[in-house]
């Protein structure tokens, strides 16, 4: 941490800091602090940006000719229009490994125990973390809908429907994001925070409607499918996006309300790891 962000911190009397005001300009504070540091290392930045778009290349161009979804035998490029939404989808989720192993780095380096000896709200320093974090997925995000855009993946809806579903990705990415401070609280390395943050990512994304229709899964693994939080963004940005295929009827619940079903698994997610990880960070070394 720098001096000219101890001292920003610092100036204010700590009988002043109290209240959703002052927690809120702490935490604004941290997260200058992490976007400044993001944009002193743009590789970063450039490496969060190959993983996304060489899946997207990937599928599309490699495997997208396998795999077909309702609506395929009419338009050569439905997969493209059905794949990309999950592909974004993933690359938000991937703030996970971000998160953790930022804050497992600054554990280890010992930041958090200067920022606890500071008089400021407990919950800003992870607050400005995960808000870093979602800058820094807003602008992978940004860059990967320009590609997509080249490859022939377009929109099909109003304009406010759109950012509607960009909005929901974020969310869920910040969502996942207060899972990585979690796991960097819990873990004694940056490289073991890594490994945490993506092992159950796998899992989570593929059996899910991001690649292929859950109907083409097994009967018993399909509730798990339409279940999964991530199912349910995924669905609910390609409805926005206008991105559902021709033919394709959903008949399970949480499908056919994918967008509140999202949101509200999102909403629950921030309110349940942000607890557990503020709560982590007060009794972090004591």
């Amino acid at each position: 941490m720098t001096s000219t962000t101890a001292g920003a911190i610092g100036t204010v009397a700590p009988g002043q800091r109290t209240g959703l005001l002052q927690a809120a300009r702490d935490s604004w504070v941290v997260a200058r602090r992490n976007v400044r540091r993001m944009t002193r290392i743009p590789e970063v930045l450039v490496f969060g940006l190959i993983q996304p778009v060489m899946f997207v290349l990937l599928f599309t161009y490699v495997m997208g000719g396998a795999i077909t979804v309702p609506g395929a035998t009419a338009d050569p490029h439905a997969y493209r229009q059905y794949l990309i939404p999950g592909i974004f989808a993933q690359t938000v989720t991937f703030a996970v490994a971000g998160a953790s192993a930022g804050i497992a780095e600054d554990m280890t380096k010992g930041l958090v125990d200067r920022f606890r000896s500071l008089p400021m709200a407990r919950g800003a320093v992870l607050t400005g973390r995960t808000l870093a974090d979602l800058v820094q997925t807003t602008l992978i995000i940004v860059v990967l809908a320009v590609v997509a855009v080249l490859i022939g993946w377009r929109t099909h809806t109003a304009f406010w429907e759109v950012i509607c579903g960009f909005l929901l990705l974020l969310l869920l990415g910040y969502a996942f994001s207060w899972i990585g401070a979690l796991i960097g609280l819990s873990v004694r390395s940056p490289e073991a925070a890594t490994s945490a943050g993506l092992v159950w990512l796998f899992p989570l994304t593929f059996i899910s409607n991001a690649f292929v229709p859950v109907s083409t899964m097994p009967g018993w693994l399909q509730p798990v499918a339409y279940w999964n939080p991530f199912s349910a963004t995924v669905q609910a940005v390609r409805h926005l996006f206008g991105n559902v295929p021709a033919g394709m009827v959903q008949t399970a619940w949480p499908m056919q309300h994918a967008v509140w079903v999202s949101a509200g698994w999102s909403i629950l997610i921030i309110a349940l790891f942000r607890t557990l990880s503020v709560r982590k960070y007060r009794r972090a070394n004591g």
